[in-house]
């Protein structure tokens, strides 16, 4: 019954209707204006089942009612005939709104339903009710089905199992297609997985069925298992993994994506599955299948390379014998999807720290590849493209065409990411080892100055200083451009940094670099007054006293009994290195008047000295080239004779080492400057004998040697300067001649980090110990002493870690 229909039952005197002054009771035209505004306005459906009060028909409140009929766009009255149809119609369409709202689908297709809805900002009631309904008709839907799909597939599988182990293939054929479509539903799926003979069944059906459409519904619905951990176990127990290894040399792209992802959650979720798919001779056809160009299909291969070669020396070994390494490389140069790039890095990643990987890969390219992504918005690929380039440069110093590589590193080290700026100076630091073209290239792309701004920026985290300091020192020393290094690092304000590191909390392998890159920066003469002025000669004998320190308590454990060591270690770094390495600093540095006066009054001579007696030719080759320097000055003369270095030095003359001979005699004859006559000639004569070598090619008749240029002949490379070169403390433990093939040595191999780890163990990757290298220095600067052979340019005989990795 309508609302109006209701009212005309009901007695005018209730008092539900209020007519106007003017307007006598029972009226048409009350009658009519009452039903426009209480049926139609009042129980329109938005106010339906409310008791509605007419408002007065004069006053203000006749106003407002003008102003909501122009509101709704009523702008004319309607008549009583009209009124009654259209509660008609709304009174007969409520119950088909509430059923299109909560049961939609039992309405005839076409039917439309007229709706109360004016304001499309709220909701009625019908329309609130229908969303939690569906919901819970869902619900009861779904349950229904579950439960007869679960029936079903429980009674259906053991007759399933037996069609599956029919002879006939037809027969097995159209049960593998059955038992597949089971497993698309959830409730039979489980059914299924919770069948061992089922799971078994398929299995066989894959290893023993030649037939297409078997391989396809068996290795299908393994797949559909293969989402759920019982499933997997399932698959597992039942000896899928050989089965699905088998199929990985189908020709088939279905048939080979099923088996590529099942395998995937197998090996991402099951224990033991990585060793089955190793024995079932996974890896191999794995790599053979990267050949293939669908990207995303790519992308799961890879990834399963890296889940199977992480951690796993001989999976590594595999991909390396099955040609990965090229086929990876190949995979980064000619694709641009980011998910497979980045699963790709992270297989290279992986093989980037095994010693047999790493050079193939950087022989198919893999440097220039890897280079090619570091601008790539993508930060897991470009983290991992750095971690690989890091792990692969120590064996990548000799190779061409990385100038690209080498910029990209430069502008990559303004990054805020940790991990980014300590690959790149990292990787810079062993680029430029021993490599001349790399150090030019670095410098004229801004190297210096960025890698100055980056020790500043890095404060104390030693993992970003270290190489960066090691990168600085190799920049600093040996290529045209050094000079140019020198004095950039001063301009930058990086000399008081730098100088700051030798204190603590640095670390030793911190400190041995940065004595390194001292040495090397005060090559250049505008360099010696900003060191000197910041404390670096006071550290330097500071450090080279608590080193010496450390050595000689070493011998004398050993003297009185203790172990026999090789030497005396802090954190990976031989105390002889630091001592070796102080020395020769202190030993540029004393070029300068001004510095030999500090030297003097730092009571270091003795020691000096007493390294004469050292055992390692390298470190008598420094103490005796400071004791030259120092002796340039009269002071200086007498502080060494009466420390008594005259017999030490007169024993080192006959050193097969020609730069500690020619040290000890420069030395020696400087010290004779105020003896008398005869003193000078008997020192003049045994000077003479003890330098006159036949391999030296000594000039007799002037009495001096020639320039180390001069003896080399016109093609030799000056990195193989001496068939026999200084024994360093890194390479020999006694005086013997020191027997090397040349003097680059293999820079650090940074271990890297495969998947999963997250640091390089002992918090430095900067510490091996490395050989000795040539540095080209200015000359002495010594004046001419007739008879005595000129002091040889110390930088061909320097330590190597002045330009090395450390």
């Amino acid at each position: 019954m309508s609302y109006m229909q209701a009212n005309q039952n009901r007695p005018m005197s209730h008092g539900n209707y209020q007519s106007g002054p003017d307007l006598p009771i029972g009226s048409a035209k009350e009658q009519t204006l009452m039903w426009q505004q209480n049926s139609y306005l009042g129980d329109s459906g938005i106010h339906s089942g409310s008791a509605t009060q007419v408002p007065s028909l004069t006053g203000k409140e006749d106003e407002e009612m003008d102003l909501f009929d122009m509101d709704q766009g009523y702008t004319q009255g309607f008549t009583a005939d009209q009124v009654d149809e259209m509660n008609n119609q709304l009174n007969q369409t409520r119950s088909q709104r509430v059923r299109a709202a909560m049961f939609p689908e039992t309405l005839d297709e076409g039917i439309e339903i007229p709706s109360t809805q004016f304001d499309p900002g709220h909701q009625t009631a019908v329309q609130r009710l229908a969303e939690p309904s569906q919901m819970l008709k869902h619900a009861v839907v779904n349950l229904i089905n579950y439960q007869d799909d679960a029936d079903l597939a429980t009674r259906a599988i053991p007759e399933l199992i037996k069609l599956l182990n029919d002879e006939d293939q037809v027969v097995v054929s159209q049960a593998a297609m059955m038992v597949h479509q089971l497993s698309k539903k959830e409730a039979s799926r489980h059914a299924i997985m919770n069948s061992p003979q089922m799971v078994a069944a398929l299995v066989r059906a894959i290893s023993n069925s030649n037939d297409l459409e078997t391989t396809k519904g068996a290795v299908g619905t393994l797949h559909k298992l293969s989402h759920h951990r019982q499933g997997l176990l399932a698959i597992f127990k039942s000896g899928g993994i050989p089965a699905l290894v088998k199929l990985l040399s189908s020709p088939v792209e279905s048939v080979l994506f099923y088996a590529i992802t099942t395998l995937h959650n197998l090996l991402l979720h099951q224990d033991g599955s990585k060793m089955a798919v190793r024995l079932a001779g996974g890896l191999q056809k794995m790599v053979a299948l990267l050949q293939r160009n669908n990207v995303k299909f790519l992308a799961i291969v890879t990834d399963c390379l890296q889940i199977l070669a992480y951690g796993n020396q001989e999976s590594k070994l595999i991909i390396l014998a099955s040609q990965g390494p090229i086929e990876l490389v190949r995979i980064m140069r000619s694709y641009d999807y980011e998910k497979l790039l980045w699963t790709t890095s992270r297989v290279l990643k992986v093989l980037s720290v095994c010693s047999s990987n790493k050079p193939a890969i950087v022989e198919a390219g893999g440097m220039q590849a890897l280079a090619m992504h570091l601008g790539n918005p993508s930060q897991r690929l470009v983290q991992n493209c750095l971690w690989t380039l890091r792990n692969l440069s120590d064996a990548a110093t000799k190779v061409d065409g990385l100038e690209g590589l080498l910029q990209s590193l430069v502008q990559v080290l303004q990054s805020q990411d940790v991990n980014v700026v300590t690959c790149a100076a990292g990787i810079l630091s062993n680029l430029t080892c021993n490599n001349q073209r790399n150090k030019v290239t670095v410098c004229q792309v801004g190297g210096v100055d960025a890698l100055v701004r980056t020790i500043v920026q890095a404060g104390d985290r030693e993992e970003i200083t270290e190489p960066a300091v090691c990168a600085l020192r190799h920049l600093t020393s040996r290529h045209v451009e050094s000079e140019m290094a020198q004095n950039a690092v001063r301009l930058n304000y990086g000399i008081q940094v730098i100088v700051k590191l030798l204190n603590p909390p640095s670390r030793w392998p911190l400190v041995k670099a940065v004595i390194g890159l001292i040495r090397n920066l005060a090559l250049c003469s505008a360099n010696h007054a900003p060191l000197r002025e910041h404390g670096a000669i006071h550290h330097l004998v500071q450090l080279l006293m608590r080193a010496f320190q450390d050595t000689q308590r070493q011998r004398a454990s050993v003297a009185s009994g203790g172990s026999q060591q090789a030497g005396t270690y802090a954190d990976g770094v031989r105390m002889e290195e630091i001592v070796e390495g102080t020395v020769g600093a202190l030993h540029i540095l004393a070029r300068e008047s001004h510095n030999r006066s500090i030297i003097r009054t730092q009571m270091v001579i003795p020691i000096f000295v007493q390294l004469l007696f050292n055992d390692i030719e390298n470190i008598q080759r420094v103490a005796a080239g400071v004791l030259c320097e120092l002796a340039a000055d009269k002071e200086g003369a007498e502080m060494i004779e009466q420390e008594g270095a005259t017999a030490p030095l007169t024993e080192l003359l006959h050193s097969r080492n020609e730069g500690v001979a020619t040290y000890a005699a420069a030395v020696l004859f400087r010290m004779s400057e105020d003896k008398p006559q005869d003193y000078k000639k008997r020192l003049s004569m045994e000077l003479t004998n003890s330098l006159f070598r036949e391999e030296n090619v000594w000039n007799a008749d002037l009495g001096m040697a020639p320039d180390l240029q001069d003896i080399l002949s016109p093609d030799q490379p000056y990195d193989n300067l001496y068939a026999q070169g200084p024994p360093s403390v890194h390479s020999s433990h006694g005086g013997r001649p020191y027997q090397q093939q040349g003097y680059d040595q293999i820079p650090i191999d940074m271990q890297g980090l495969e998947i999963g780890s997250h640091g390089g163990g002992n918090g430095s990757t900067f510490s091996a110990i490395e050989a000795m290298e040539l540095n080209a220095e200015p000359d002495l600067n010594f004046e001419h002493i007739d008879p005595l052979p000129t002091p040889p340019q110390d930088n061909n005989q320097v330590a190597a870690w002045y330009d090395t990795d450390l």
